[in-house]
């Protein structure tokens, strides 16, 4: 028998921007039997954020509140921008408390990367990047693999995601796996809200960058020391991006062709994880293994949270 979860809306960042995509996602998690709390977080305007900064960060605090019951999953309405202002006001040591042996699942990706990166260097926290209520939930139509493999995932001893890539390396590693929006990770660098995360399986995504951008971004990792500490670097979807007749042929396949041969470790294409509708849902600190043979990788990955067994 599937299991029912109770879900918590969070919102960290942006105001939803989309009422009918909100509106769809709720809809449907109603119908699939969930219950779906903190709706009035979709009410929330200050500029261009779903509330102030200190509403938003209450969305998170929230969760170390022990005179309140937890839900099953804390799920971000959507990602944009304003993570970065939360990370100061977060009460890393009560959460740390409250959830460091609980099965919340914390959910979210985008902007959301920033405070997975606060959440794990601070307080030691295992959260979810995965789909969102508005773009993913609420997309005009679902994808059915990345519903599925959420909800798969809370259910999983082991999670796994299979995909091809065309890469030709073989491949056997075991780490942290961790990542998420490349521009959120390299924003974070030298501060207290990075996590200091050594031979792990580090993925990363972004969107409407240009390949130039992306590989500044990569060499800001590669200069901090991040990438050769790492046993692998995992491609996700690099969306919306864009050239011009100056780039003179310097695509993203260039991008990472060049960093691949600078930082020594082995790089794998093709994952689906981003601003694409195709999403797996994947760990930041769960411990993991990547295996790559014959065009095929697969990851496989363990100690995230599970709310409730089948």
């Amino acid at each position: 028998m599937t299991p029912t979860y109770d879900i918590r809306l969070i919102a960290p960042s942006g105001y939803p921007h989309n009422p009918e995509a909100m509106a769809r996602g709720i809809a449907r998690l109603e119908e699939a039997g969930h219950t779906v709390q903190g709706k009035d977080v979709l009410e929330r305007r200050q500029l261009r954020f779903a509330g102030s900064d200190a509403e938003r960060a209450a969305d998170i605090n929230a969760l170390a509140d022990t005179s309140k019951p937890l839900p099953d999953v804390a799920l971000a309405i959507r990602g944009g921008y304003g993570a970065h202002p939360l990370l100061p006001l977060l009460d890393y040591e009560g959460l740390r408390d409250r959830l460091g042996a609980a099965p919340l699942a914390l959910v979210g990706h985008s902007d959301f990367t920033a405070l997975q990166c606060a959440l794990f260097a601070r307080s030691g926290l295992v959260t979810l990047g995965g789909p969102m209520l508005g773009a993913d939930f609420g997309a005009p139509e679902l994808d059915a693999q990345t519903w599925a493999h959420f909800w798969d995932t809370l259910a999983a001893d082991e999670g796994r995601a299979t995909w091809a890539t065309a890469d030709a390396v073989d491949l056997d590693v075991e780490g942290t796996v961790w990542g998420g929006n490349l521009a959120m990770l390299t924003s974070l660098i030298g501060s207290p809200f990075f996590p200091e995360i050594d031979g792990g399986i580090l993925f990363v995504e972004d969107i409407a960058e240009p390949a130039y951008r992306v590989e500044r971004m990569l060499y800001h990792l590669v200069h901090a020391g991040v990438l050769a500490r790492q046993k692998a670097l995992v491609i996700g979807d690099f969306t919306s991006y864009r050239t011009t007749e100056y780039d003179n042929g310097y695509d993203l396949d260039a991008t990472f062709e060049r960093i691949a041969a600078v930082v020594g470790i082995p790089i794998v294409r093709g994952l689906p994880f981003g601003h694409d509708a195709a999403k797996f849902t994947l760990p930041f600190g769960a411990p993991g293994r990547l295996v790559v043979a014959d065009g095929t990788a697969v990851l496989t990955f363990s100690g995230h949270p599970r709310p409730k067994t089948p």
